[in-house]
């Protein structure tokens, strides 16, 4: 099943990034990416918490030992999906695979999905979108869609404590809640429907 699940609002939605204490830290202070992040190159944006954690092994893999949680502007989510292209030909949503890939080169945006991960990491007989935000659109996310920037580090050692420990459902109780979030617009285009 192809759905976004996320922490949103009627004005907003949350993603969550993991990064190195270098690119965090001024994050964190400035509300928002500032040097040595890179507009340079594509950021991969996720509104599942647990597929970044499962993706961060928790926050304790190299460079991904803190985790960010980005709440952006609903309206910078539309023009992202809007301009998306799949990572993958797929029959019945592309023409033909030449034409997905001639879409697929000029985008500005790529869609992935992957397997959601439960807490423990096992796979969950749904998919999780993943959004990457190339070098000719990452301006805008930097400078105009963020509204805040939270440091979940904290948060995801003391889930991560729990879950280690058995206690499951105060882990569940410490994670963000997510729902299904239905998209104002066609999305047919990313397999959403």
């Amino acid at each position: 099943m192809y759905a976004i699940r996320a922490n949103y609002t009627r004005d907003t939605i949350t993603m969550y990034q993991a990064y190195s204490e270098q690119i965090a830290k001024p994050a964190l202070r400035a509300q928002t990416f500032v040097a040595p992040f890179s507009t340079g190159r594509m950021t991969w944006i996720k509104p599942s918490f647990n597929w970044l954690m499962h993706r961060s092994a928790w926050g304790t893999r190299k460079n991904q030992e803190h985790i960010l949680a980005v709440e952006i502007k609903l309206e910078g989510w539309l023009e992202a999906l809007g301009a998306a292209v799949l990572t993958e030909y797929v029959p019945g949503v592309h023409a033909s695979r030449e034409q997905w890939r001639e879409a697929f080169e000029r985008a500005r945006v790529h869609v992935q999905w992957d397997t959601e991960r439960s807490a423990r990491g096992a796979a969950l007989d749904h998919y999780s979108i993943q959004v990457g935000l190339s070098r000719h659109i990452i301006d805008q996310y930097v400078e105009e869609w963020i509204v805040g920037i939270q440091d979940m580090t904290p948060a995801v050692r003391k889930i991560r404590r729990l879950t280690r420990a058995g206690k499951s459902a105060q882990a569940r109780r410490a994670m963000p809640t997510e729902r299904d979030w239905s998209a104002p617009v066609d999305l047919r285009h990313l397999r959403i429907t």
